[in-house]
């Protein structure tokens, strides 16, 4: 009988040991579908410019499925972890050229002080400007709304081979720090590709990244910059220097800073937002791109957000030209994992650029890939793009 009593309590207590340890862990499986069509009037074809209606993923919102999780290691202390994976809902094919091509990172995070973090990560222009304070991340507009082929890093800058520090939040304020290693032997700053003879050797990419953010109450405000050599090299997926057909030449670094700041009165958000993003080739001048963006929504109703915005970009120096872009979306929940939006971007280019002596006009283009819709052509120097989509979140 008292055999029978201690087996009863042995089996008991790890019952309720391995409860106890799975409490302490927790994993995530998580996604996002992004799915509907879209319309642009003018693009790029062999022979000059025409229309298109096609099926568009992963405009509002990139399509994805991830895992996510942490350990609790006593003490305040968590190991944490993330893949995540873009797919394209038309085709079925994986993003960013990799099975976990989004993030794929592990680390530890500390109760007071904050997260360190080792993998293929978020820049802190990403995570901390362009999440917090863009239209494309703030509103469903998202793609249509970030500028121009992202070259100031606010949506896709993702670093391999980084490290990262984001701090806690003191009384609103935080702060981060990142670094990504070239992993080429010879090249700790990177290096470009060379050919000699029939023989390239492939080069590599390095980066670094800041950034601070105070957020209280209505009022939040951030400041970030990031610095990448030969951004053409980074891997598993390169950076663009070209401003819609413009080509900066800027494949020796690409650095970028910016600022920006919101603030919320009831059912009101509105922000600002600027970035100074300069483009530095292997020889010759450089040349700047500047954004100047101002947005913002408003909730008609607890289910329907209606999202306005304008952005202006300058380039000068080595290569010119200004774009004009005006967006709008509506935004209606069926619930909250569940809604659809309609998308409507203009947008009106100005200048030229001489090349091989002859004077091209600067094209259009719509959003942060050409993916999107691509640029409008020659012989257009405007765009319009129309998007209606479902996204379900999971």
């Amino acid at each position: 009988m008292k055999t029978t009593v201690w087996i009863g309590a042995a089996g008991l207590l790890c019952l309720g040991m391995a409860s106890v340890s799975h409490a302490q862990s927790s994993v995530t499986l998580y996604g996002i579908i992004d799915t509907g069509l879209t319309y642009a009037n003018h693009v790029s074809t062999a022979t000059g410019s025409s229309s298109i209606l096609k099926y568009g993923d992963g405009v509002g919102l990139g399509s994805r499925w991830g895992f996510k999780g942490s350990e609790d290691l006593g003490g305040g202390l968590k190991a944490i972890f993330q893949l995540e994976n873009g797919f394209n809902t038309g085709t079925g094919q994986i993003g960013q050229s990799a099975m976990f091509g989004r993030l794929a990172y592990a680390g530890f995070s500390k109760t007071g002080i904050g997260e360190l973090t080792f993998g293929r990560q978020y820049s802190l222009s990403t995570s901390v400007l362009g999440h917090g304070f863009s239209m494309g991340a703030q509103t469903i507009a998202g793609g249509f709304a970030y500028h121009i082929n992202d070259l100031d890093q606010l949506t896709g800058s993702r670093l391999s081979n980084s490290v990262k520090f984001m701090s806690r939040s003191f009384s609103g304020l935080k702060f981060g720090a990142m670094y990504a290693f070239s992993n080429q032997a010879g090249a700790f700053g990177g290096a470009n590709s060379t050919t000699t003879g029939t023989t390239t050797t492939a080069g590599s990419s390095r980066a670094s990244s800041f950034a601070v953010e105070y957020d209280h109450g209505p009022f939040a405000a951030a400041a970030a910059y990031t610095d990448m050599s030969f951004p053409a090299q980074a891997s598993p997926t390169s950076y663009s220097v070209a401003v819609a057909n413009v080509n900066t030449n800027g494949l020796r670094d690409l650095r970028t800073f910016g600022m920006g700041a919101r603030y919320t009165v009831g059912a009101l958000t509105g922000w600002g937002l600027w970035t100074n993003t300069r483009f530095k080739p292997i020889t010759g001048a450089s040349s700047t791109l500047n954004a100047l963006e101002v947005s913002g929504n408003y909730f008609l109703a607890p289910d329907l957000i209606l999202g306005l915005g304008y952005t202006y970009e300058h380039l000068d120096g080595y290569a010119t030209g200004k774009w004009h872009q005006a967006n709008s979306v509506l935004d209606y929940y069926f619930s909250k994992r569940t809604d659809v939006y309609l998308a409507v971007s203009y947008q009106k280019a100005l200048g030229e650029n001489r090349i091989n002596g002859v004077e091209v006009p600067v094209q259009a283009q719509i959003g942060s890939s050409t993916s999107f819709v691509g640029t409008s052509g020659n012989g257009s120097d405007s765009q319009v793009a129309v998007r209606v989509a479902i996204v379900h979140r999971f």
